[in-house]
């Protein structure tokens, strides 16, 4: 059978972005070739010095140069200027709009040796809910300013976030039944974050057709119970081992995929997808950390996740688990660490590590 070819679109955007997405590149061609895959690369623009140079962040050519000629991307990190520059916006938010990906999943893992281990994902709604960014301020009639933000959610959104969380159970099953790597969990299983006991429409609609989809006969291997947002905070911190998938629309996951990086100690170690229907970006969830930038410290293993994550959505699986069995077993010797998690190995040490280790 031929090798299958996937042409990954490299962004490496500022700061430590362009020290760890070659790391990404380095372990896809470091993958066993029993696994029938190659690849080829290519570079493209993105962020605040592509916008200095060239007075836009994300340049038509990257977004056409994606959309024509690659099968998924690895994003590194933006630095953004710290007061508004007029012309200036995200280009990660802009890719995520121009490429219509509507939902970003966040792995949040520890080692299973950990005191409280963590093996969980986090599906957000990307495009609505508050985040439509509809709001007003006028003056009430006693002279008082009032603000008003709408709040929107959709079925169809809905739908499809509730059936991506559904897709992920089965897939984390699948891995978990190829005896690649390890887990917590024995089952799949997803959970509906919402509040609509207060907010009865719009997260009632959430609520709702989250159940609906998830009712369909494919998911018949997922058990699907619900939780209200406030006690979902209280019960991720004090139970993370309870949950496989959470799925929330795009405030309250926001809220929850930012905390529970608190619960496996660096922002170092947390992956995440910006997924559409036909197209992924694999993007470690750090930032650009202009303090450590060229130092040859920056914690690969954000993006060596986020890279296996990019490959579960292209239906590689297989060759998915093996990235991560090498991060974990990584991660349990614990010999190779970074600085942010109390170690001294370089970004150099610890990239050739893993592949070593595939």
């Amino acid at each position: 059978m031929a090798a299958r070819t996937l042409r990954i679109g490299l962004i490496p955007g500022d700061g430590i972005g362009r020290e760890v997405i070659p790391a990404g590149r380095r372990i896809l061609e470091a993958l066993p070739s029993s696994l029938g895959l190659k690849f080829s690369f290519s570079h493209h623009e993105a962020g605040w010095e592509t916008f200095q140079k060239q007075g836009v962040a994300l340049p038509d050519r990257t977004v056409e140069e994606l959309k024509n000629g690659c099968d998924g991307a690895l994003f590194g990190a933006v630095s953004s200027p710290t007061t508004k520059v007029e012309g200036y916006s995200s280009p990660i938010v802009a890719l995520r709009k121009r490429l219509h990906l509507y939902a970003n999943v966040r792995p949040v893992k520890s080692t299973l040796s950990a005191a409280r281990p963590v093996d969980l994902v986090i599906v957000r709604e990307n495009t609505e809910d508050l985040y439509v960014k509809e709001e007003r301020t006028y003056t009430a009639a006693d002279g008082t300013k009032i603000a008003e933000a709408i709040k929107r959610i959709s079925e169809t959104a809905s739908y499809n976030i509730a059936a991506m969380a559904g897709d992920i159970a089965l897939r984390r099953q699948r891995v978990r039944e190829s005896g690649v790597g390890q887990s917590i969990h024995k089952r799949a299983l997803v959970t509906v974050t919402h509040k609509s006991n207060v907010l009865s429409q719009t997260d009632g609609l959430f609520r709702e057709t989250a159940r609906r989809a998830l009712a369909e006969s494919r998911f018949r291997g997922v058990e699907v119970e619900e939780q209200i947002v406030d006690s979902m905070v209280y019960k991720l911190f004090r139970q993370p081992g309870d949950y496989d998938v959470i799925v929330a629309p795009n405030l309250y996951g926001d809220i929850l995929s930012d905390g529970a990086a608190a619960l496996v100690g660096s922002l170092g170690l947390v992956p995440s997808a910006n997924v559409g229907k036909d197209f992924v970006i694999g993007e470690p969830c750090h930032g650009s950390a202009p303090d450590i930038e060229g130092k040859g410290i920056a914690n690969p293993i954000a993006t060596i996740r986020s890279t296996a994550l990019m490959l579960e959505f292209q239906g590689e699986e297989k060759a998915a688990a093996k990235i991560y069995e090498a991060v974990d077993a990584n991660l349990e010797e614990g010999k190779l660490l970074t600085p942010d998690m109390g170690g001294k190995a370089t970004t150099e040490e610890v990239i050739n590590d893993v592949c070593k280790r595939l």
